[in-house]
């Protein structure tokens, strides 16, 4: 009991305040990441679903850079090759899936980090300009990224270019400064979907914005609510591949720890003025394996099932992990 006490203690005062790392250099360096097998549910081994999730496999990593870690945001691109992760710290992960001849995820290779640049062209080192906490992939190729903190959102050609300034939606500066946009997504057509993590204009809910794009690299920004429970908190948005939406909520406290429930919506819900309100798909607690997640992404696999990528942000403290999920989400 007295370690599970001090561990939730750590991931309390981690979550709020963070753990410093050093800056990772501006210029790309290959890492190797070291992966270990992740117990999907630690009481029962031949446990394989939980909710209308069907494990498709995890992984507990490590690395060879000090700056690994912090994983806050998601991308796997649509042939499951390329995974693409940014850090609370600035750093920016691109690694290779690895999967088995079961098609389950055994590991990560060919993996490479670099340090997110700021206006002015060089590596972001301060904690405050580097907590970036959510990215989506633009229909050109490029990133917008949001930090919190001072909050903003920041287009990037690529993730090792300078960024261009966006004007985001004009109550962006409301949210708590650990509270931010954590959850974001873009949609083919160019549109952005945003939601905050504790910023909220009215009782059990978090606000959200669509940003639809006006050709000038500019937004035309409409605003939405998101539907919550008592505790729990979304930290990650991702488009399925037949349009709907899926989140992550995320929940801690001391005595229970954390818990994550991964949520649906149809993108019929998803327009100005409208209150979202999900569908849980899964709720995952101990004994299944959970973290601090703050990433997901959506595929299609082979056989033309729907996947589910979840990575978790360590925050850079030696008792939390950092854990990446594979799901196939059931009909």
């Amino acid at each position: 009991m007295a370690n599970r006490f001090l561990l939730s203690l750590c991931l309390l005062v981690a979550a709020c305040a963070g753990v410093s790392s050093p800056p990772a250099g501006a210029q790309e360096q290959p890492v190797t990441i070291e992966s270990t097998a992740l117990a999907f549910k630690i009481d029962e081994p031949s446990a394989t679903r939980v909710g209308r999730l069907i494990w498709r496999g995890g992984l507990e990593m490590r690395a060879s850079s000090r700056n690994f870690g912090g994983l806050s945001a998601l991308h796997v691109t649509s042939d499951n090759r390329t995974l693409t992760s940014i850090s609370d710290e600035g750093a920016w992960l691109v690694a290779t899936p690895r999967f088995d001849a079961k098609g389950l995820l055994v590991g990560l290779g060919d993996a490479r980090m670099g340090q997110l640049r700021g206006l002015d062209g060089k590596p972001i080192e301060s904690k405050p300009e580097a907590d970036a906490e959510a990215m989506a992939r633009l229909p050109d190729g490029s990133w917008l990224v949001a930090f919190e903190r001072r909050h903003r959102l920041w287009r990037y050609p690529s993730l090792a270019a300078t960024p261009l300034p966006v004007e985001g939606p004009s109550d962006i500066s409301k949210q708590p400064g650990n509270g931010g946009i954590e959850a974001m997504t873009g949609l083919p057509d160019g549109t952005v979907i945003a939601i905050s993590e504790e910023y909220s204009r009215q009782p059990e809910t978090m606000a959200g914005w669509i940003g639809k794009p006006d050709g000038n690299g500019r937004y035309a920004w409409s605003s939405f609510s998101y539907a919550t429970i008592p505790d729990y908190k979304p930290t990650a948005l991702a488009i399925l591949p037949d349009g709907s939406f899926a989140t992550l909520e995320r929940a801690y406290d001391p005595v229970r720890g954390v818990r994550c429930r991964v949520m649906r919506f149809d993108a019929a819900q998803l327009t100005p003025g409208a209150t979202v309100r999900p569908e849980e798909l899964a709720r995952l607690a101990s004994p299944y394996a959970v973290d601090n997640l703050e990433g997901l992404a959506a595929t299609r696999g082979a056989a033309g099932e729907t996947l589910l990528w979840l990575i978790s942000d360590d925050n850079f403290n030696p008792l939390q992990r950092n854990i990446l999920m594979l799901f196939e989400l059931a009909p």
